[in-house]
């Protein structure tokens, strides 16, 4: 039996749109991420800052992780002229592909909320799902946060639920060694 090539260019594209094609997704924009972390905030100021080289070195040592970035994009959320959190809109690897996601954060800075802003994997989607986020509420820096030990894992979603959870850790152990504010 002879294959023609328009056969094979037929059965090749059958066979490709079955398969999971990775593209990415943005579920929210910075400025709809922060209305969701604080809906009752009347505005947000930038509150972005810089990490010193002094300052890196001992996030790294709280959090057990590496700073890849030395700005920090944060934002305060406010209402009637009074503080009622922060927003931090983060970036962490997954397996092959940055995830984006934000931090919203009570104004003693323990985590209110998080959201998944961006999620390009092809695997491993369900780091959006509501209760698995949800074990990160009332996290402060100093907290264990470690996949297995107090955040569950998803399987199929291994390397982005740890390193989610390495990224929550080194925010709060930014937040608490870095920010004044």
């Amino acid at each position: 039996m002879k294959i023609t090539r328009r056969a094979m260019t037929a059965g090749m594209t059958a066979a490709l749109s079955f398969t999971n094609v990775a593209r990415a997704t943005e579920y929210f924009t910075p400025e709809a991420v922060k209305r969701q972390l604080f809906p009752e905030a009347t505005s947000f100021d930038d509150a972005t800052f810089v990490l010193s080289k002094a300052q890196i070195k001992a996030i790294s040592k709280q959090s057990r992780t590496r700073v890849r970035f030395e700005k920090v994009s944060l934002y305060r959320a406010v209402n009637a002229d009074e503080t009622i959190g922060f927003a931090v809109i983060d970036e962490v690897y997954g397996k092959h592909e940055f995830i984006t996601y934000a931090i919203g954060l009570t104004p003693d800075r323990a985590v209110k909320q998080i959201e998944i802003m961006r999620y390009l994997e092809t695997y491993g989607g369900e780091v959006r799902n509501p209760a698995w986020r949800a074990q990160f509420a009332d996290k402060r820096a100093g907290d264990v946060l470690t996949v297995k030990k107090d955040i569950a894992n998803i399987s199929g979603a291994t390397l982005s639920c740890v390193h989610i959870a390495e990224g929550v850790r080194r925010v709060l152990a930014t937040l608490e060694l870095a920010y004044a504010g």
